[in-house]
């Protein structure tokens, strides 16, 4: 693999690395890197993920691939290789940081994976050159920790999938909050031990991932993906309106007025046109009532 390198604050991509306290001198890297300033998403957690776990991982990943963000992690074991594949499988970019110099992918099993990543577009970077000795031990546990600085910086959003009360994915949440950069955190069953971690950043005020929109709108606010979604399950509902009464009366509540006798006034049918139309959508589905005459879907 060819080996470049570029000083980070040189290219329009790693530019975000400026919010670091401890800025890398050179960036060495295989592949390509965005040539703009793309949205970005890191998307990091337990080595030792659940079921649950590579799931949302999955789906956060492709979904935002697809949304056109790039997806950047660590390679790890678990949810940052279930992250990569994710972007991959939607044709997304998806960008790798090392905590070993750039010829040792670690871990080598993922070897193979790394290569793929650099041939559909995407990137391996570190910091360390190629060549740089190998570290063992606690200097290799710090090399990580050192990482996850570079893996929030570059990106916009920091989403923590799963993570034990000492997780080093931790850490990475920790430069997330140092740079200003948005935290999400997936909640989940308070008795696994790899939802603690999540669980009490959430408690702390991070962010809590419950749909791929709550990501989406935070990489993209101008697209505002809740809408869309919200306007394909409105036209499903009115689907269910099978007489101009009840389009009339649906069509209000969906656009949100929700007092009987307000709906009775806007459309202007009958109290008995009323009574009988919202029978039949509460019996369908389309709507539910509130209590006191206020109805909703």
């Amino acid at each position: 693999m060819k080996i470049n390198e570029v000083r980070p604050l040189e290219h329009n991509y790693s530019k975000g690395l400026k919010m670091l306290a401890l800025i890398p001198k050179m960036l060495y890297f295989c592949g390509k890197l965005p040539e703009n300033r793309l949205k970005s998403v890191a998307i990091v957690g337990s080595r030792k993920n659940t079921s649950y776990g590579k799931e949302v991982a999955y789906q956060a990943a492709y979904q935002a691939a697809k949304a056109g963000a790039v997806v950047v992690s660590g390679l790890a074991y678990g949810i940052d290789s279930i992250a990569h594949r994710g972007a991959l499988d939607a044709g997304g970019i998806t960008i790798v940081v090392l905590g070993t110099p750039i010829d040792q992918i670690y871990p080598s099993i993922h070897k193979g994976l790394a290569q793929e990543i650099i041939e559909k577009g995407g990137a391996v970077i570190s910091e360390y050159p190629a060549g740089a000795a190998p570290r063992g031990g606690t200097e290799m546990k710090l090399r990580f920790l050192e990482r996850n600085r570079l893996i929030a910086g570059l990106s916009d959003v920091v989403l923590i999938v799963e993570a034990a009360a000492r997780s080093g994915t931790l850490n990475t949440a920790m430069h997330a909050l140092d740079t200003g950069k948005d935290l999400m955190a997936v909640p989940a069953d308070i008795t696994r031990i790899n939802s603690a971690g999540c669980n009490r950043l959430i408690s702390q005020g991070a962010i809590p991932y419950t749909e791929t929109s709550d990501l989406l709108n935070l990489l993209f606010p101008e697209r505002i993906y809740k809408n869309n979604f919200r306007k394909q399950a409105l036209k499903q509902l009115s689907l269910l309106a099978e007489t101009p009464v009840e389009a009339k009366i649906l069509g209000q509540i969906l656009a949100g007025v929700r007092d009987g006798d307000e709906i009775i006034s806007a459309t202007k049918v009958s109290a008995a046109e009323f009574s009988q139309a919202i029978t039949m959508l509460e019996i369908k589905g389309a709507v539910k009532s509130l209590g006191a005459n206020k109805w909703g879907v």
